[in-house]
């Protein structure tokens, strides 16, 4: 009588465990296919990147301004130009604003530079003390920067590189007419950007 209830028990326990190892080989094959459907890029190339699902994408950067030194009037004229300027748009495009590590490697170079070349040995300690500290607010990763951008895209065709091109360069002079200079991405910046925006650690985009 108990070899039947054990058998049973063995045949119930194996084909749950079958189950189990099913559900989850399944979830992990799905899980997988998700993660390459997510990486949409064929090259980069250019000022371009070509996608899977075939557009052609351009990348602009918005170089940043300190509205601090404005005063409340230049704030208000500054705002009313760059609504002049972007509510005649009538195609879509997206806005990026990423927060990213400050880059002080040139002001550690400038430092570094003035202590080898100093022969005042107060200055040496205070350009020491100088470097520690921005070093230490560099690794604390509390001191980041917020960067703009603009994507501009179409489905990638005959002319599409050249008709895009047109369209950005067009998008930048709105900028550039108040006052705010763009920078349009290249190959190496705009494989850095979806670096940057794919960071776990500093990532903290806005769209």
């Amino acid at each position: 009588m108990i070899m039947p209830i054990v058998m049973i028990a063995l045949c119930l326990v194996s084909g749950i465990g079958y189950f189990i190892y099913t559900k989850l080989s399944v979830k992990t094959k799905k899980e997988e296919n998700t993660a390459q459907d997510f990486i949409n890029i064929i090259d980069i190339k250019d000022n371009f990147l070509y996608t899977k699902d075939g557009y052609i994408m351009s990348y602009f950067k918005i170089q940043p301004i300190s509205i601090e030194l404005l005063s409340e009037r230049e704030k208000e004229n500054l705002c009313n130009m760059l609504t002049a300027e972007l509510s005649s748009i009538e195609e879509l495009f997206k806005f990026l604003a990423i927060s990213r590590p400050v880059d002080i490697s040139k002001l550690l170079e400038e430092y570094t530079e003035l202590l080898h070349n100093s022969t005042d040995q107060i200055q040496k300690t205070l350009l020491r003390k100088e470097i520690f500290e921005v070093n230490d607010y560099a690794l604390s990763g509390d001191v980041v920067e917020r960067q703009f951008y603009i994507v501009l895209w179409q489905k990638c065709n005959e002319g599409a590189e050249s008709h895009l091109l047109k369209r950005t360069k067009e998008f930048m002079k709105r900028f550039d007419s108040c006052g705010i200079n763009c920078t349009l991405l290249k190959e190496g910046e705009i494989l850095g950007l979806c670096s940057l925006v794919n960071n776990s650690v500093y990532e903290n985009g806005e769209e």
